[in-house]
Formats: structure tokens, C-alpha cells, sequence
């Protein structure tokens, strides 16, 4: 690093409370890690930001100096644009807290915050913010992207129960966007992902949720897929919206409920799970449930019990941990077709390692009562299911083969998707410009442009799914 870099770098420094960390300094090489171990990028420096004046000091310094710049939340996201080479990370990850009005139902969370540190925080009362599966995960680019899980049927994704943020934008303002201030920005913001500014704080509508959930796992071999593909597609529109239903071509865990015959075996999974609320458990529903698809598929093996909700929210932890390499896809499918159900079973006994998988959430209920123009996100809202593709493995000499097991899958599914495959901005590890468009479709994709020209003219921040500056 030359002398002049430094002393710019200091500069820097003095007008931050955060470290600042340039390349080859102390901790640099673990600040820059992120979850996928496929990247591997060396920022020119990392701010370690703790307030939103770090932050437009970091963005302000990175446009002065004509330099790039990734915004770190949670870091789990496959495409790896929490980083880049020879820029600025913005690094939010000491932005972390997260505080609970229960009266109000109202959580605010810093930039930074994981789903873990705000699951703590607002189970502690009996309510929750709909959010993802992984309690590692980044609210940050989980909500800026839209943010489906277990509670998408029953209270809509995380943007729609986002009521406000607090948004470092490109000239360094920090602005407050909601309903009533910066309204565009504000609409932009849920489902836009990254384009518009970095977001250092979001305000979340809280919604009652019983500590404690009902939880089913059922599990059968790879022969029984149609099979099971099919009892997905009779049963989960029909449940009741307190019930959510994940089904999934997975590796049968190594743990110690599933029987040791079964452990790693590859096959079919659906989890069920049943929300309650104070004075109200979803535990009849789910027990109907299970009872109808104990009888009409009996399971290699099952797992039926009362568990957590942020036990929940961890189980998926340890199979998406740090350190893997790792390529993804998504597609909007409008309903689980016998076409659909021949490409997905061919394909899962061709899958290229065992972690990899293939997994179906349901989008109705809740998600399917927002208009479809009321926020950015890159979906329409009929009900339909979000098909992620996933390439998963701990060695990287086998991600050829797993990206390439991905691409072909969803290139198989494509003329049977909605939008030609164009799926989830959060579910793709590659952001080709016509294929961002097409997941916006035409209009959104032309008013977040314009947007996008009033906030951030010269495309400052683009190492996302990027929206080109009408």
C-alpha cells in the first residue's frame, strides 16, 4: 500500500467511531470471510461501522475515491456481494442490536442484525418478525430482498411487515423511508434489494407468535418421489394458514431421531410446522395434518413433536454452515405439475453431492393478500411455489459439478415456470441483467429505474441485483 493510500486510509479513521481495517492489517483476513467459501475477495479496506455516520463516511470515502462498494450484513448470501476486490466493505456486522416495544409490536434492528439476534429479542414476548429459515442469516439482505420462511403463508414476507428504515443513500444522506417519508424509496426498498442505499436500521410490525411449535418431519426414499411430489401439491394449498409446509430432495440427516439404516440417505422430505398464538394453538390443525399424510404415504420415518420456535429457526443451521461452497438457483412454479414432477425426480438422482438439494416453499395466504404493486418485490403474488435450487459441498473441487447439476435443473424447469424461470432475486447466485429484469417484469423493473436515478445516479452501489439508473 503506498504511503498516500494510508494517509487517506487515516483519514478515514478519524472521522469513524468503528475500526477500519486495510488489507494486510490485523484481522483483516477473517473481517473479510463470507458464508460461501467459493469467494474469496480482498477489499482495499473494511469499515467496521457502529453507527450510520460511519456509514456515509465509509460510502462517502468510496465515492471520492472512485472505489466499489459491498455492504456485509449476515455475509450468507451465495453470490458473495458482501465483498469485492479492491473496494469498500461496508460492514454492518457490529450493528447488531435490536431493541422490542411489546406494547406497540414494534422491533427495530440494526443493519447488521443475524435472524438469531432478532428471533432472542422478540420470542422473549411472544412475538415475531416473518423472516427465513437460517438463523444466520442477514436481516439486511433478507428484507431489502423480500424475506420468505415459515410464517410467509400465515403473515406475509418480511417486507410486508417492514414499516420503516433508516437508508445511508449515495450523496451520504441518512434518510428516514416509510409510508409517510421518502415513500418511493421506501417502496423500493422492500424488494429492491441493495440498489438504493444501505439500510442501517429497519422497524418491523410485530406479530404474536407462541414461543412453542408444532413440528412434523416425514421422510421417504428417492422411488417415492412422484409420490410424494404429488401429496405435496394435494395437500399444502388446502392447510390452514396457521400451518406452513417445506418439501424438499434432501440427504436424510445424521442425527440421532433418524433411524441409523436411513442416516444420509438420499430421498424426499416435507416439514410441517403449526403456529400459535397466545390463547390459540394451531396443534388440532397440525395433528390433522400428519394424520392425513401418515395415511396416505407412510413415511421411511417421521418426527412428530412440540419444539421451539427458535430451535426452528436453527434446525437448518448446521447444514448451511460457514465454510461450504456453495451455487443456487430459484424459479416460480405456479403448481407442482406431473412435467414439473418428472424433471424434478429425474434430476435428484443425478444430484452431484449429498448436501445439495432442491426445495419448495408455499406462497399463498398471507402472501397472496398484498397487491402485487404495493411493494418492489420481484414476484407477482397469485399463489404459487419458489423452487430454490441448491449446490452444496465442503470440497471445492465437487462445485463444477453441483453448479452445473443446479443450471441444468432449472434450465429443465424453465419452460414450465412462471416468467421462463426469472425467479427470487435472494435465490440466485448470478445477477445477468435480463434476468433481473425478468424477475421484476417490465414495469416494476422501470419504476425502480427511475428510482434508481434519483437516489444513486451513478449506479454507486451495483455489486447486487442490480437495477441500471433509468
Amino acid at each position: 500500500m503506498t504511503q498516500t493510500a494510508s494517509q487517506e486510509i487515516d483519514g478515514l479513521r478519524t472521522v469513524t467511531d468503528g475500526a477500519v481495517i486495510a488489507s494486510g492489517e490485523p484481522g483483516f483476513d477473517q473481517a473479510r470471510r463470507v458464508w460461501n467459501a467459493e469467494i474469496d475477495k480482498r477489499p482495499a479496506v473494511i469499515a467496521r461501522c457502529t453507527t450510520a455516520r460511519d456509514v456515509a463516511a465509509a460510502v462517502g470515502f468510496a465515492r471520492d475515491h472512485g472505489l466499489e462498494v459491498a455492504v456485509r450484513g449476515g455475509a450468507h448470501n451465495t453470490a458473495g456481494t458482501a465483498t469485492c476486490d479492491g473496494g469498500v466493505m461496508v460492514d454492518l456486522s457490529l450493528m447488531s442490536e435490536v431493541s422490542v416495544d411489546p406494547v406497540a409490536r414494534r422491533a427495530r434492528a440494526g443493519g447488521g442484525a443475524l435472524l438469531a439476534d432478532l428471533d432472542a429479542a422478540t420470542l422473549a414476548h411472544g412475538l415475531a418478525v416473518p423472516a427465513g429459515l437460517i438463523s444466520h442469516t442477514g436481516i439486511g439482505g433478507l428484507t431489502l430482498g423480500g424475506g420468505m420462511g415459515w410464517l410467509t403463508r400465515k403473515f406475509g414476507l418480511t417486507i410486508d411487515n417492514l414499516a420503516g428504515a433508516e437508508v445511508v443513500t449515495a450523496d451520504g444522506q441518512v434518510r428516514r423511508a416509510s409510508a409517510t417519508e421518502d415513500r418511493d424509496l421506501f417502496w423500493a426498498i422492500r424488494g429492491g434489494g441493495g440498489n438504493f442505499g444501505v439500510v442501517t436500521s429497519f422497524d418491523f410490525r410485530l406479530r404474536p407468535v407462541d414461543p412453542t411449535v408444532s413440528f412434523g418431519m416425514f421422510f421417504w426414499g428417492l422411488d417415492q418421489g412422484p409420490e410424494v411430489l404429488r401429496l405435496a401439491r394435494e395437500l399444502t394449498p388446502a392447510l390452514p394458514q396457521d400451518l406452513a409446509i417445506v418439501t424438499a430432495a434432501v440427504n436424510a440427516p445424521p442425527v440421532p431421531f433418524v433411524p441409523p439404516e436411513y442416516q444420509l440417505t438420499p430421498g424426499y422430505a416435507m416439514l410441517l410446522v403449526g403456529f400459535g398464538a397466545a390463547g390459540r394453538s394451531a396443534e388440532p390443525e397440525h395433528t390433522a395434518a400428519v394424520g392425513q399424510i401418515r395415511r396416505q404415504l407412510a413415511p421411511l420415518f417421521d418426527l412428530v413433536t412440540p419444539m421451539p420456535y427458535v430451535a426452528l429457526q436453527q434446525m437448518l443451521d448446521e447444514a448451511n454452515a460457514w465454510g461450504l461452497y456453495a451455487y443456487e438457483k430459484s424459479a416460480y412454479l405456479e403448481d407442482l405439475t406431473d412435467d414439473v414432477i418428472d424433471v424434478v425426480t429425474g434430476h435428484v438422482r443425478r444430484k452431484a453431492t449429498p448436501q445439495s438439494a432442491v426445495m419448495f416453499y408455499r406462497l399463498d395466504g398471507a402472501y397472496s393478500e398484498v397487491a402485487d404493486g404495493e411493494t418492489a418485490f420481484s414476484g407477482g403474488r397469485s399463489p404459487r411455489y419458489a423452487a430454490f435450487m441448491l449446490g452444496v459441498t465442503p470440497e471445492a473441487e465437487e462445485l463444477p459439478a453441483a453448479r452445473g447439476w443446479v443450471r441444468e435443473l432449472w434450465s429443465a424447469l424453465g419452460p414450465h415456470a412462471i416468467s421462463g424461470g426469472d425467479g427470487y432475486v435472494n435465490g440466485t447466485a448470478e445477477y445477468a441483467d435480463e434476468r433481473v429484469r425478468g424477475s421484476y417484469g417490465t414495469s416494476k423493473y422501470e419504476r425502480l429505474a427511475r428510482i434508481k436515478a434519483q437516489y444513486d445516479p451513478a449506479n454507486l452501489f451495483h455489486l447486487n441485483a442490480n437495477i441500471r439508473p433509468a
